[in-house]
């Protein structure tokens, strides 16, 4: 069974994890203020260099979630 409160501690309650986090969200945040909400909806926000950090436009792109999930 997983262990939720042990994967939070471990991994996902990290300073560094709750910074990326944070700027996924505002990612996603800046891309419905953009293009619109009906625009994303259902789609994932993608880091171009893969560096949730880096919000700029250019790096940001919307593709579905199946193409964002399997990309490595």
């Amino acid at each position: 069974m997983r262990d939720y409160r042990k994967e939070y501690d471990d991994y996902h309650g990290k300073k560094d994890q709750k910074k990326n986090r944070a700027s996924r969200n505002g990612a996603r945040r800046r891309m419905r203020k953009i293009l619109g909400k009906e625009a994303i909806k259902g789609k994932d926000i993608d880091h171009k260099d893969g560096n949730p950090k880096n919000n700029s436009r250019s790096n940001l792109r919307v593709l579905s979630k199946s193409a964002n999930r399997s990309k490595k």
